[in-house]
């Protein structure tokens, strides 16, 4: 039987099957895209901060093998200053030696020659009240200071040769050096008596 609308009322629409769940698989593709997007630039974030840290360990690297470098130049440049000072303080003694020839060329000959046959000795000072004398020096042993007075004794230009101080100096820890100081009185040998004579130091030999 076939049926007529005379009210003229619209028909209700067909709701089309399945276009929620369309929605939905769009709502989730954008989330999709999104999660990716954070995830590509968090990465890349990570990647510049990890360059970034390489770098430093590379630069840290770069300065500690420098500052090792440098501390060895630096022990390397304070030996040398060490051994000026020491050359120039030698050089200052002889010079006071010569400036002070007054007391005639035998004591000047007398001391230089004996500090020259012993080994590991040098001399920083030497002050003279009339035959009143005062050396006072450096060696590297208490041996080569003993060697010293004993040269002393037997140069025939000293008497009452006596030690006055020896001590170790504490500005060098790692190469071991006493100071010393001894009195002396000077006098030349008489003719005849048998004294030795300064004789020059032995020139010292040279190895091949």
């Amino acid at each position: 039987m076939i049926r007529i609308n005379l009210l003229g009322q619209p028909r209700p629409k067909k709701v089309r099957a399945g276009g929620a769940p369309m929605d939905i698989s769009v709502q989730i593709f954008g989330l999709l895209i999104a999660v990716l997007v954070a995830g590509g630039a968090l990465w890349f974030h990570w990647r510049q901060m990890n360059n970034e840290l390489t770098k430093l360990k590379d630069q840290i690297t770069k300065q500690t093998a420098e500052r090792t470098r440098l501390t060895g130049v630096k022990a390397e440049v304070e030996r040398r200053q060490a051994e000026k000072a020491a050359l120039k303080q030698r050089v200052d003694v002889i010079e006071q030696l010569q400036r002070n020839r007054s007391g005639g060329q035998e004591l000047l000959d007398a001391v230089a020659n004996t500090v020259n046959r012993v080994d590991a000795l040098w001399m920083n000072g030497l002050k003279r009240s009339g035959n009143s004398l005062q050396m006072d020096g450096e060696a590297e042993t208490l041996n080569a200071v003993a060697s010293f007075i004993t040269e002393l004794k037997r140069s025939g230009y000293f008497d009452k040769v006596e030690i006055k101080e020896t001590k170790q100096d504490e500005r060098r820890p790692t190469s071991p050096t006493f100071v010393f100081t001894l009195t002396a009185d000077f006098a030349l040998p008489s003719q005849g008596n048998g004294a030795q004579q300064p004789a020059a130091a032995p020139p010292k030999s040279v190895k091949n």
